[in-house]
């Protein structure tokens, strides 16, 4: 299983959120490229970077920092975060990011979504399916909808999406422990998914439990910039 460190971006620094709320942010580190390298030095190799101001602008807006950290880093950084159009997507690959994640825009914009997965192919775009009470929720969560996740997983899986990132909302930055069985019924009713689990994690039994059920990656976040998991000890699961 990847572990895939997490770093979100408002005004250029590193923060976290509880739950998706723009009104509960902490400031972790002022410059993010510090906080990538120490990722880079404990050996991990991956990077999941969230443009918190374009997923509320709903256009890109840090692309810069994803630029500086692609190439000042030898991380693999999927991004998300605001990529609402081609040219958000061309920016972003420009940038350096090795795949995308496309949340709002799957559920509002489909025919255009799908339009990227035909074009870069399955291995570079990632679909977003984050969810409060078991439905899809989109633009930073401030949104809810009434599409089931599973339903809408299964929709894109029937036009080649290979990776799902999904995070249980109200796991998000709560340090509760993941949404295990969300994901299992997930993972259960479409095998062939390559999961990221997201939101929640908080120690190292909830990633080994995760990797036993079979989630091809973990998202981790808070519980790296509170203390709760430190650097040296993911290197034992580390592939």
């Amino acid at each position: 299983m990847r572990i895939i460190p997490a770093i979100d971006i408002i005004e250029g620094k590193c923060v976290r959120l509880s739950k998706g709320d723009y009104d509960t942010k902490k400031v972790y580190n002022e410059d993010p490229l510090e906080v990538a390298k120490s990722f880079e030095d404990a050996g991990l190799s991956y990077l999941h970077l969230v443009d918190l101001d374009g997923a509320k602008a709903k256009h890109i807006v840090n692309w810069k920092i994803l630029e500086k950290l692609a190439t000042r880093t030898s991380l693999t950084i999927d991004f998300g975060g605001g990529v609402k159009s081609d040219e958000d997507l061309r920016i972003s690959f420009e940038s350096g990011a090795s795949q995308i994640t496309g949340g709002s825009i799957a559920v509002k914009e489909p025919v255009l979504f799908t339009s990227w997965i035909t074009k870069y192919g399955s291995e570079k775009i990632i679909l977003g399916a984050d969810a409060m009470d078991g439905k899809i929720a989109v633009t930073g969560w401030q949104e809810d909808t009434d599409q089931e996740v599973q339903s809408f997983i299964e929709e894109y899986v029937k036009k080649g999406i290979e990776y799902v990132i999904s995070t249980d909302i109200s796991k998000d930055g709560m340090l509760a422990g993941p949404s295990f069985e969300l994901y299992q019924s997930i993972i259960n009713k479409l095998p062939n998914v390559k999961l990221i689990a997201s939101g929640g994690v908080s120690n190292l039994d909830d990633l080994i439990r995760l990797k036993e059920d079979g989630l091809e990656g973990a998202i981790v976040g808070k519980a790296i910039y509170e203390g709760f998991i430190r650097l040296e000890d993911l290197r034992e699961l580390i592939d």
